[in-house]
């Protein structure tokens, strides 16, 4: 009986049915590869998991996680686990999918995967934080290790929660394994310039991308959606180039200066009272009226499904970089293509994060850590020699960016699950 699966069939602009849309439109260059497509369009595993712990006041609390391993044809899988009152496993889905999009795109040894709970951490206590992570952790032991799954930080997670995941895992294996999560604390394994990286891959993409279209960044007009470690980190290295920051926009509201904001006021200021704190450095507008600022460059650095239709028509923008997975929907990728807007998507852009957890990875297998500038300069050379592969595919097939980076990763991914064949 082939009974199709709940997954195949989403809502249109759900983050799993633009995953979709993406896929199918790479098809027509994947010439006799394209036999195996159906392979992207179903998770390999998708775990969903009960996490119960007793709360402050006694009283016991149920929470639901996820755990998707897409893709791991290449290596294991490797993605982020991200804790949001909003998570659902058809968006862990795609990201776990993007995750396999972009590890192959720069051509990474992984596979991809994606986990979360659906929770909203700012209500928990330190000591509840810690019981959720460690509950969630034992429950995804069965299938993340350091040669299988590798979790890492995403919304909401960071160094501390990879730490607590790392000794429960080691706990329950019975000795300690550094390689089971990436983005951990440094003297727990974790490496240096790992909290800049996916901002720094942003700029080193976008820098590029500028440079192709005779962009000069400096005076260039930036506005970044999302002001956390991703948006701010990319938005310091453009002003240090020459750019200003226009708008920036967060989870407490919008602020605009045309003049450019002060980033070395404004980054502080945003960790404690988010972007709207810094009241003295520009205008607080409606969040809507973010898409109609004057700019050169737009930054989606929040979450998905964020560049609309209506706000693609909209923006001034002339490049976007996809700082965010996901953020554009694919009929405003249509119309930004119409409108002669390069987007830098998201595979490529913020692949940063994962290119330097992949150098953390290994330097816990080795017991021998890199300085900082060492990291920064094998990021830059990945990720450059991975676009200018991706922009030559562009050109060849006459191809917006996206198109050619899903070409370049399916090929790889459909390439590797063809030689490895079908088992049993």
């Amino acid at each position: 009986m082939n009974e199709k699966l709940s997954f195949v069939n989403p809502t249109a602009n759900s983050p799993w049915g633009t995953y979709l849309s993406q896929v199918d439109r790479v098809v027509p260059y994947l010439g006799p590869l394209a036999r195996w497509v159906e392979t992207l369009k179903r998770p390999k595993r998708a775990l969903i998991v009960d996490v119960p712990i007793e709360m402050d006041n006694g009283t016991i609390a149920h929470f639901e996680g996820y755990r998707v391993q897409h893709n791991m044809s290449r290596g294991p899988g490797k993605g982020g686990v991200r804790f949001h009152p909003d998570v659902t496993l058809e968006e862990v889905m795609a990201l776990s999918a993007w995750m396999t999009i972009k590890t192959a795109a720069v051509n990474l040894p992984y596979g991809g995967a994606k986990g979360g709970i659906r929770v909203d951490p700012k209500k928990l206590s330190l000591q509840e934080l810690e019981k959720v992570t460690r509950r969630y952790t034992s429950e995804i032991g069965i299938i993340i290790g350091p040669h299988t799954d590798i979790p890492a930080p995403d919304v909401n997670t960071n160094a501390q929660i990879m730490a607590w995941m790392m000794d429960t895992y080691s706990m329950n294996v019975g000795g300690t394994a550094t390689g089971v999560v990436t983005g951990k604390p440094l003297h727990l394994g974790g490496s240096l310039g790992r909290v800049k990286a996916t901002g720094r891959g942003v700029f080193v993409t976008g820098r590029e991308a500028a440079r192709r279209l005779g962009m000069d960044l400096r005076g260039a007009r930036i506005a970044v959606q999302g002001f956390g470690n991703v948006g701010s980190v990319a938005a310091e290295l453009f002003v240090e180039a020459g750019a200003k920051i226009v708008a920036v926009q967060d989870h407490t509201g919008t602020i605009v200066n045309t003049n450019g904001l002060d980033l070395t006021k404004l980054v502080p200021i945003s960790r404690t009272d988010g972007v709207v704190g810094f009241k003295a450095g520009g205008d607080i507008v409606p969040n809507e009226d973010f898409w109609d600022v004057a700019c050169d460059i737009l930054i989606p650095a929040a979450l998905e499904g964020q560049v609309t239709a209506e706000r693609a028509k909209k923006t001034t923008a002339k490049l976007v970089l996809e700082g965010a997975n996901g953020p554009t929907v694919p009929e405003a990728d249509d119309i930004l293509a119409e409108r002669g807007v390069l987007v830098v998507p998201d595979v490529i852009c913020n692949a940063g994060g994962v290119t330097v957890s992949y150098f953390e990875w290994v330097q816990d297998f080795s017991s021998f850590f890199w300085d900082e500038d060492e990291i920064n300069v094998r990021l830059d050379r990945i990720m450059m020699n991975a676009l200018n592969q991706i922009w030559d595919t562009a050109d060849k097939h006459k191809i917006p960016l996206r198109t050619a980076t899903y070409a370049v990763a399916c090929e790889r991914i459909l390439m590797a699950r063809q030689e490895r064949g079908l088992y049993p």
